[in-house]
């Protein structure tokens, strides 16, 4: 009986020392590739930070989508939501800087998730998806009607930030943006690390994979999910405050369809149920997006679509799951 548990307590601790060292990897992964981006491309930051941005976004697309199995076509509008929060504050109340700025993004995508959650979490499947794309579409009508408020078609402008702590200014080759994106992005990451690792993380991995057990265990699949989603909006809306404080103009594609489901598929290319995977997947997609586009701007998006294809036929779990499936098999095998 001793001997078990001191194995148990073994192999938990052996488990925690693994996503320590994981977590340290991702973090120091991500740090690393900024400053190779910094110094690789010092005339693209606006790209760079663009790029992180939308990693934002399919990190919280990731939350309902790969842990919880939530369908959706609309993630969006809790992006949107963000950019439009920190842009109002600022262009029609004058909170301009720049904390202030994302915390309002945060509130405005927690409040949209809560709204999404709350009609999409009614429907199961293939509902979910019907119900997501009218919520996206509606969101964008709104913002499209309340031109007072928004800009309209036109966009929202008059954004305008104060230096990070009274002493990083915006400049305008986007050297503060992008170094301020990067500490967002690292927040945020480790934040999540520890949020998918804890009990409720837990609870929505069960969700999606038994939701029948975990209701007869006393918990609720409906409440869960809907905390999810707040804390989906939230990290969305981080990525929308960015791009409000980083371009100072929200414009009404920041709510469209496109953006969503192109948030899916880059969380599909680098697979779901990970943030690593959501990570790669955006980061793969956008760079390769803007080389063939600029390569070969006649053709490529039949270049795109051929990666997607290649994609999805030989590496199903995605670029990031395959690949680290193909490691686990081989340290077994090695062991």
């Amino acid at each position: 009986m001793t001997l078990a548990m001191n194995t148990d307590t073994a192999a938990a601790a052996a488990r925690r020392h693994r996503s320590a060292g994981r977590d340290f990897a991702g973090v120091a992964a991500i740090i690393v590739l900024a400053a190779i981006g910094y110094l690789l491309f010092p005339d693209n930051l606006a790209l760079l930070t663009r790029i992180i941005a939308i990693a934002l976004l399919v990190l919280s697309l990731d939350l309902v989508t790969g842990y919880c199995g939530v369908a959706t076509l609309g993630h969006a509008a809790l992006f949107g939501s963000g950019a439009y929060a920190a842009g109002i504050v600022s262009a029609h109340y004058g909170i301009t800087d720049p904390l202030l700025m994302a915390l309002a993004g945060i509130a405005g995508g927690a409040i949209a998730g809560l709204i999404c959650g709350a009609v999409i979490l009614r429907a199961h499947g293939l509902p979910q998806l019907v119900l997501s794309i009218a919520l996206i579409n509606l969101f964008h009508e709104f913002a499209n009607k309340a031109s007072s408020w928004t800009g309209g078609s036109d966009g929202l402008s008059g954004i305008s930030a104060d230096p990070v702590l009274g002493y990083f200014e915006f400049d305008l080759y986007g050297h503060t943006a992008y170094i301020f994106g990067v500490i967002l992005l690292l927040a945020v990451f480790i934040l999540l690390r520890l949020l998918v690792r804890s009990p409720f993380g837990m609870l929505c991995r069960g969700i999606k994979e038994d939701p029948l057990r975990i209701r007869a265990m006393g918990a609720s699949p409906k409440a869960a999910l809907m905390k999810m989603y707040v804390i989906s909006g939230a990290v969305a809306g981080i990525g929308g405050a960015l791009t409000a404080i980083s371009t100072q103009v929200v414009g009404l594609d920041s709510l469209s369809f496109t953006l969503s489901a192109e948030s899916l598929v880059m969380l599909v290319l680098g697979g779901t149920g990970s943030l690593f995977g959501a990570l790669s997947g955006t980061v793969i997609f956008m760079l390769f997006e803007d080389y063939v586009s600029a390569a070969n701007p006649f053709h490529w998006l039949t270049m795109v679509g051929a990666l997607l294809i290649a994609v999805v036929l030989f590496a199903p779990k995605g670029l990031y799951g395959t690949a680290a499936a193909v490691l686990s098999r081989r340290k077994e095998a090695g062991e």
